[in-house]
């Protein structure tokens, strides 16, 4: 895990409080995994799809703050492929895609024991110093 990435994620509370732990991250990439608890679910019986936007997004941080300077979300997007439900465990796998200028574009896939049940695509923006 990169100086920046370390550094970014001591000072995270809001993923450190879903249980959401950094299990790899590299240059332009990064994996997160999250247990989903019952107090995640809503009145539907499934997972609050906040939850997986939140692990999603937090592997999209750590991938494209991999490259140093401090990095931020322009944009996101998720479609929902499969109902997730209390006690799975969650893995969001961030892969960038491209970058140019200050822009980048990064995807994750959220999965469940190998199945799909999520897809995110993150813009991010680096902040000028």
């Amino acid at each position: 895990m990169s100086d920046a990435v370390s550094s970014m994620m001591a000072q995270d509370v809001a993923s450190r409080s879903l249980g959401i732990d950094v299990v790899s991250s590299g240059v332009g990439e990064a994996v997160t995994q999250m247990t989903v608890r019952a107090d995640m679910v809503n009145g539907h019986g499934i997972a609050h799809g906040a939850f997986l936007f939140a692990v999603a997004d937090t592997a999209f941080a750590c991938a494209c703050n991999s490259h140093g300077p401090v990095t931020v979300a322009a944009g996101a997007d998720i479609t929902f492929v499969a109902p997730v439900h209390a006690g799975d465990v969650l893995q969001a796998h961030a892969v960038e895609r491209t970058r140019w200028g200050r822009s980048g574009i990064y995807d994750v896939a959220i999965t469940r024991a190998g199945e799909v049940v999520a897809e995110f695509r993150g813009l991010s923006r680096t902040v000028a110093q």
